[in-house]
């Protein structure tokens, strides 16, 4: 069996947006494989964040790995098209925030970005039901979302390992995402339980070195 590649995915929700551009280049350049958007609008989570033109910007700035998009927005059409025009490469949202879940998936595919559902802590796994051969990931949160700091629930490490036996015995190519409290203590136990792509806000943002903190979570991957 090839080794699983493992990707780490940085949220910049917990980077300081007065430098966003100097910060995102830093990341990537200590070793992150992916930028990480959390969206939300007030409506569906309690809280407000980013849009579509902070993607834009950061293409601009000339940040070029893939920007992963986790809508938590209500509804989903218009930012999925939004962002893709904007550079997104993944744009991920919540089932029960579209009015048609297939539509949804059809609009991020049409637009040339890679699609996924996101299931929270308390979403049964039925929600994926009819969706599995048309998805790229799935993200599973492991807090409730949100605000960014919150800590890891244990539970959910049952719900990683149910879905990467899914995805194997289905023979799928999807990304097994996990994001919420993902931190140097717990990383190497999610990836056992067979998650293969990590956000991580503060658990990196929160470090002065980037490049040493990157570098000692790939050593718990390997």
């Amino acid at each position: 069996m090839a080794k699983q590649e493992y990707i780490i995915a940085p949220s910049i929700l917990s980077a300081d947006f007065a430098r966003l551009g100097e910060e995102v280049d830093k990341v990537v350049s200590a070793g992150a494989d992916w930028v990480h958007f959390d969206v939300m609008d007030n409506h569906y989570v309690p809280n407000l964040t980013i849009g579509p033109l902070v993607c834009e910007a950061l293409r601009k700035y000339g940040i070029l790995v893939p920007i992963d998009v986790h809508l938590m927005v209500q509804p989903v059409d218009s930012l999925i098209e939004n962002f893709a025009d904007c550079g997104a490469t993944y744009i991920t949202f919540h089932p029960e925030a579209s009015e048609d879940v297939d539509r949804s998936i059809h609009l991020i595919k049409k637009n040339q970005c890679k699609a996924g559902l996101v299931l929270n802590p308390a979403s049964p796994l039925s929600l994926l039901d009819n969706f599995w051969e048309k998805l790229d990931m799935i993200l599973l949160m492991s807090v409730n979302p949100g605000f960014a700091g919150q800590d890891f629930i244990p539970s959910v490490l049952n719900k990683v390992s149910t879905l990467r036996k899914i995805i194997d015995d289905k023979g799928l190519k999807v990304r097994l995402e996990v994001d919420g409290g993902i931190k140097l203590g717990n990383i190497a136990e999610i990836a056992k339980a067979g998650g293969d792509t990590f956000v991580a806000g503060s658990a990196i943002f929160g470090e002065n070195n980037y490049q040493e903190i990157i570098t000692k979570i790939r050593k718990k991957l390997d």
